[in-house]
């Protein structure tokens, strides 16, 4: 019998010759990467509403001074969970879908590199987040030491605590596992004349970030199983008594942690970079400049992780070096700033939503930028340090930041990904209420922290009522809002007006296509127009 007609029989054995296999198994078994694009982009949506249900508990019960909703216990299992649920769950799986919706098209390559590789990257995840938020649930509770997870408060979490372990480490894979797909992808599926300067915005800020992730996901997996060992095994690698140093966890685990605010926020420089240019009709300015700020950025990333650290009793020498190479940084992140301004500057600008997210990420990412330099200088930390302040520092960088783009980015490519348009007028409403609540929410914190309110608490002194009531006021706000952007999406996935093939179409045929240094179609080998 010859391979070929074994082969045959074999498929028709299994069933495998009715065409593309339909329903709930496609998706399981898909190798395709706008499948696997979907899916990470449905679950991120998912953990979204779950990780800001944990906010608004945390904010309900902070309306009020006194203990009204939540015993404490419950209150830090909810603070270290949001955390967790947000980066890992919310922000990181959207933008690692976007990536595997888009850096192939954008490339012109016919797949992700490691489509199997793909597949088991992705259903990791939700099994990951199942772990860890069925840990609510064992007795003791969730994990309640931060989402920084610092001995040795973190080692006084009940049963959950290995289980805790054990979903942070199956993130880590998938992430380490998508990024080594991307980078593949990116580096040998190119189509002919895609010279990596040729490259959209977007895909050069993946490949960047992919390579950050590489870099410390092991780095949190080092300092976590060290943890396990301390509460488990006997060993004192951060237990003082056996001659181990808490401080120690701190500068693992920050070695992870500051190139991760990174990863959480060059995906979504890229987006901007690609959704201001096709609303300002115009090329984007600086594209070079661009490419060179980003990976600047990803290389200062390594070197300023002690900057959440100042407090800790660090040599004078080692605040200064921390403190300024932390200035250093904000450099390249002010010429993003700039180039996105002088690209709309006199451009043909016109306003539907993702362009007003666009906007909006810029503006309110730059407070969020300038709140952290304050942050980067030594003896002004001592001051915010662990206070409300902090906390308003960095959400104006994530939400408005990432959370923003990400939606930015749902809107200017629904209709690609559909082939429906979406709500317009449902999108400016979205937007509009979560600019304000967001605003609401996080500005009063700044006052709080400078006048002295600490972080992670469920009750506070009188004095600071008002404006607990405000942040709250606009939580709810924000939360509610969200509905909307989710009915708009299913809305748009089920139907609605045809989306042409030039969705967002100026008058001069600049087109979503656009790639960062435009002027050619970045779907075609056609020769550059000058």
């Amino acid at each position: 019998m010859s391979t070929a007609s074994h082969a045959h029989d074999h498929a028709e054995d299994h069933g495998h010759d009715h065409g593309p296999p339909r329903g709930l198994t496609r998706w399981i078994y898909t190798t395709n990467h706008k499948d696997i694009g979907t899916l990470y982009l449905l679950f991120s949506l998912l953990m979204f509403f779950v990780g800001g249900s944990m906010a608004l508990v945390i904010r309900a019960e902070l309306f009020q001074p006194g203990l009204q909703i939540v015993n404490p216990d419950f209150f830090n299992q909810m603070t270290t969970m949001h955390a967790l649920v947000m980066i890992f769950g919310a922000v990181m799986p959207a933008f690692v879908g976007l990536a595997n919706w888009l850096v192939p098209m954008m490339i012109g390559a016919p797949d992700m590199a490691l489509p199997r590789m793909n597949n088991w990257s992705f259903w990791i995840m939700p099994f990951a987040f199942t772990l860890l938020l069925s840990t609510l649930f064992l007795p003791g509770g969730g994990p309640a030491g931060g989402w920084t997870l610092y001995p040795p408060l973190v080692l006084q979490t009940g049963d959950a605590f290995p289980f805790v372990i054990l979903a942070v480490h199956m993130m880590g894979a998938s992430s380490i596992m998508g990024a080594i797909n991307i980078i593949a992808t990116i580096l040998n599926l190119r189509a002919p004349g895609m010279t990596l300067m040729k490259m959209p915005m977007f895909v050069w800020t993946w490949l960047i970030t992919a390579y950050l992730l590489i870099a410390v996901m092991p780095v949190l997996a080092g300092s976590v199983t060290m943890l396990l060992t301390d509460k488990f095994f006997g060993t004192s690698f951060f237990n003082a008594g056996g001659g181990g140093d808490p401080v120690m966890f701190q500068h693992i685990f920050w070695f992870f942690g500051h190139p991760e605010v990174y990863i959480m926020i060059l995906p979504a420089f890229g987006i901007i970079s690609m959704i201001i240019p096709t609303f300002a009709r115009k090329p984007l300015f600086g594209y070079a400049s661009m490419v060179y700020a980003t990976a600047s950025i990803a290389f200062l990333s390594f070197i300023v992780w002690a900057h959440h650290m100042f407090t800790v009793g660090m040599p004078l020498a080692g605040e200064l070096f921390f403190m300024y190479a932390t200035m250093l940084i904000a450099v390249p992140t002010g010429v993003k700033v700039f180039n996105w301004i002088s690209t709309m500057w006199r451009g043909a600008m016109t306003f539907e939503t993702p362009m007003l997210f666009a906007i909006a990420f810029v503006v309110l990412f730059t407070i969020g930028g300038f709140s952290g330099l304050m942050l980067a200088m030594a003896p002004a930390d001592f001051q915010y340090q662990d206070t409300y302040f902090v906390v308003a520092h960095f959400h104006y960088v994530l939400v408005p930041g990432a959370v923003f783009s990400i939606m930015a980015a749902a809107y200017y490519w629904l209709p690609k990904w559909t082939g429906h348009m979406y709500d317009e007028k449902l999108g400016q409403w979205h937007f509009w209420l979560s600019t304000i609540g967001v605003n609401v929410l996080f500005f009063p914190q700044h006052f709080l922290g400078l006048a002295g309110m600490p972080r992670r608490i469920p009750d506070y002194a009188l004095q600071f009522t008002e404006f607990n009531m405000m942040s709250t006021v606009g939580a709810f706000m924000f939360g509610f809002s969200q509905l909307l952007f989710a009915y708009n999406v299913i809305k748009t996935i089920r139907g609605g007006a045809k989306a042409t093939d030039k969705v967002w179409e100026g008058a001069d045929g600049l087109e979503w296509t656009l790639s960062s240094p435009p002027a050619y179609h970045t779907f075609t080998t056609a020769p550059e127009i000058r």
